[in-house]
C-alpha cells in the first residue's frame, strides 16, 4: 500500500495541492501494473485497501478509463479521471502523530535494551569475579545466581513488546542488587580486591601469558559506557552498543596478553606517555598513555569510543599501540593512523582481529618498529 501510495504522489506537483485544486492520478491501470510488476487485479485490490483507510477515492470518468490533461504553460490539471490523493491531505496530521509516537516507541525500546545490556555486563563481571574468590565463596550460592542469569539472559529481539523489555529490565535489576548483597561488595571486600590487583600486578613481571589470571580492567572495560575516556565522560552519547562485547573481546586474544609483554612491545614514544611512578605499572597508565597519544596519531575522539564499545579501554589501547609501531616503521609504514585504527576496530567487530599475534610479535622483536608485521 505504502509503495503504491509513493507511486502515485510521484505523478503529483505542489501546485496539486493548492486550494482549488485536486491531485489526480491519471496514470492508466495497465501502466501502473507494468511498473510495479504485479497484475493489474494486485492494483485495484491495493487501492480498496487505501480506500478503506481513508486516503484515496477515485474521479472516474463515464467508462472508467484513466486519462487527463495539464495545461501546458501553468502546468495545472486541465481535465483528469482517476485515483484522487485529496483524502491523503486531510490524514497528514493523524498520520504525523502515528510516526512520532513509532519513534518514540523505537527510542525506549532501545534505551531498555541499552539499560538491559548494561546490567548483563554487570552481572557477568561480578560473578566472574566471584569464581575468582580464593576464600568465603559458596559454590551452591554461585550457582544458583548463575541459573538466575541464564533465565533473564534470552535474546532481545525486536519482536518482544516495550512493557515486556521493561519488566525483563526490572528482573535484571533485581538480580544485580541481590548479587552485590549477596557478595558484600564494598568495605573489606573492595580492600581485599586492591590486594589482589596487586598481588596480580607482582604476578604479571615474573610470569608467562599463559599463567597470568584475567587481569581486573579487562573484565570491568565495558562495564558502564562512560568509563572509555580517563577524562571524559560525555562524548560516547551516539555510539552504538555492541551485542556482546565480551564474545568480541575474547576472538581478540586479549586474554592471553600479560602488562609486561605490553610494555616490552610499546615505542619509545608511547612509553613516554607512561606516568614515572615508584609503584608497579598498572593497566589504567596504559589506558592512560594510549588516550592522550591518540590525538597525536589524529585519532579521533569518537573512534576511540567505538573502539572501547567494542574492544573495552585495554583492547582500545592496544589498538593505539599497534597503530603508533605501524606509524614508526621504515617499512609499509602507515600513512594514516586513523583510518588504519578504524580499520581494527572494524575487523574487531567481525571478529577478525587478533590482538594477541601482534603484541607477541613486537615484543619479541623488542617494539622494534620493523616487525615483519603485515601493513
Amino acid at each position: 500500500m505504502i509503495v503504491l501510495l509513493d507511486y502515485y504522489m510521484a505523478f503529483t506537483r505542489e501546485l496539486d495541492w493548492e486550494e482549488g485544486s485536486r491531485p489526480i492520478v491519471y496514470q492508466s491501470l495497465a501502466r501502473t501494473s507494468l511498473d510495479l510488476g504485479v497484475s493489474e487485479r494486485q492494483i485495484q485490490k491495493l487501492e480498496q485497501q487505501l480506500f478503506a483507510v481513508g486516503a484515496i477515492t477515485w474521479n472516474d470518468s463515464g467508462n472508467h478509463k484513466r486519462y487527463g490533461q495539464r495545461h501546458s504553460a501553468t502546468g495545472r490539471i486541465v481535465y483528469a479521471y482517476g485515483v484522487d490523493l485529496t483524502p491523503l491531505a486531510y490524514l497528514r496530521a493523524e498520520l504525523e502523530q502515528k510516526l512520532h509516537e513509532k519513534q518514540l516507541y523505537a527510542k525506549a525500546w532501545q534505551e531498555t535494551k541499552r539499560h538491559i545490556s548494561s546490567y548483563r555486563r554487570q552481572i557477568r563481571s561480578l560473578l566472574l569475579e566471584w569464581q575468582q574468590e580464593e576464600e568465603g565463596t559458596s559454590p551452591q550460592l554461585l550457582q544458583k545466581f548463575e541459573q538466575d542469569y541464564q533465565e533473564v539472559a534470552i535474546q532481545l529481539r525486536t519482536h518482544i513488546e516495550l512493557q515486556e523489555l521493561r519488566a525483563l529490565l526490572g528482573r535484571h535489576k533485581r538480580l544485580h542488587s541481590v548479587l552485590v548483597d549477596a557478595m558484600g561488595v564494598g568495605g573489606d571486600r573492595e580492600n581485599k580486591a586492591s590486594a589482589r590487583q596487586s598481588s596480580a600486578a607482582d604476578r604479571t613481571q615474573k610470569s608467562s601469558c599463559r599463567s597470568v589470571p584475567k587481569f581486573a580492567h579487562y573484565k570491568y572495560s565495558t562495564q558502564l559506557k562512560n568509563n572509555c575516556s580517563p577524562s571524559d565522560s560525555g562524548f560516547q552519547k551516539n555510539v552504538a552498543e555492541p551485542t556482546e562485547p565480551d564474545d568480541l573481546v575474547s576472538a581478540t586474544g586479549l586474554q592471553h596478553i600479560s602488562l609486561g609483554q605490553v610494555l616490552q612491545a610499546a615505542s619509545e614514544r608511547f612509553l613516554g606517555y607512561l606516568p614515572l611512578v615508584s609503584r608497579q605499572m598498572e593497566w589504567n597508565d596504559v589506558v592512560e598513555a594510549a588516550y592522550r597519544l591518540r590525538s597525536e596519531l589524529h585519532i579521533s575522539q569518537q573512534s576511540w569510543a567505538e573502539a572501547c564499545e567494542v574492544l573495552g579501554r585495554v583492547g582500545a589501547s592496544l589498538c593505539v599501540l599497534i597503530t603508533d609501531q605501524g606509524a614508526l616503521r621504515s617499512e609499509n609504514r602507515v600513512l594514516q593512523p586513523a583510518a588504519y585504527f578504524r580499520g581494527m576496530v572494524n575487523r574487531a567487530r567481525a571478529g577478525e582481529l587478533r590482538l594477541h599475534n601482534s603484541v607477541f610479535g613486537l615484543s619479541a622483536h623488542g617494539g622494534s618498529s620493523n616487525t615483519g608485521l603485515p601493513p
